[in-house]
């Protein structure tokens, strides 16, 4: 019997490299995202044919986090502050303004993979809700 063996995606450690790569050339690093991936958050009045390309320059974000399930950070749009979401299955590809050399992923990949931490907090959501008590007020004399 063969047993399958599932890795992780590489998404997440790819995007972060070529992140890293693109800063310390000191270039522009942009991020092509598919804004109709379930859970992404992004301004969508700049979405067009169902996509966006984020600036995540050092100077243009605030707390950038790259994780394994998802890229967060704060920037602003039209003077308004916004926080930012991007499950990794939504990002298409990280490249360099100037010169466009970076790296684009296959829209595939994540396919197969159940989405197993929106699950998890979909359930938390719902048990939380449940167990909730109404709200109540007492008049004290």
């Amino acid at each position: 019997m063969s047993e399958q063996i599932t890795f992780t995606p590489t998404r997440p450690y790819l995007a972060r490299a070529i992140y890293e790569w693109i800063c310390d050339n000191q270039l522009t690093p942009y991020l092509l995202v598919d804004a109709t991936q379930p859970h992404t958050d992004v301004p969508l009045q700049f979405v067009k044919d169902g996509q966006i390309v984020l600036n995540l320059a050092p100077h243009a974000v605030h707390q950038l986090h790259i994780s394994n399930e998802a890229i967060t950070f704060s920037a602003r749009f039209g003077g308004v502050a916004k926080e930012i979401y991007v499950p990794i299955r939504a990002v298409l590809g990280i490249y360099a303004k100037e010169n466009g050399q970076g790296l684009f992923f296959d829209p595939s990949e994540y396919a197969d993979i159940e989405d197993t931490i929106s699950t998890a907090n979909e359930e938390s959501q719902q048990k939380a809700e449940t167990t909730k008590k109404k709200p109540s007020l007492r008049i004290l004399d």
